[in-house]
């Protein structure tokens, strides 16, 4: 069975911005909600680019080392890198490893810390 359509579609899916770089930094996908956020910053043609363009000096020293950490060990798998209060969520950066457990490239992934007030199972 091919699993990659099932893992693009959970990408996809996912209500917050989605982008993945490879181990250069490199912007290989943004699923469709990274490319609305972002589209100010170029949308969907950021992918390719290098997404150290995308930050200050300071970001992308902290970016460098999150990665060197990565490397280090296929037990660093994740780390809290801020807080949006406007749009109350915390933002992680996620290791993307392989079969292996080599490190293969990251991701940004945005929590909502906003209670969802819906009721269980409700359909309507």
């Amino acid at each position: 069975m091919e699993m990659s359509k099932f893992f693009r579609a959970i990408v996809d899916s996912d209500e917050g911005p989605v982008v993945i770089c490879d181990t250069e930094h490199t912007i290989v996908y943004m699923n469709p909600n990274a490319i609305k956020r972002y589209e100010k910053r170029g949308g969907a043609a950021l992918i390719g680019t290098s997404l150290m363009n995308c930050h200050k000096t300071e970001s992308q020293s902290a970016i460098e080392a999150v990665t060197s950490w990565f490397r280090e060990s296929p037990d660093n798998n994740w780390v809290f890198t801020c807080r949006l209060e406007k749009t109350q969520e915390d933002i992680f950066m996620m290791a993307l490893r392989d079969e292996n457990g080599d490190f293969i490239g990251y991701y940004e992934r945005h929590k909502s810390t906003v209670r969802d007030t819906a009721e269980p199972y409700c359909l309507d």
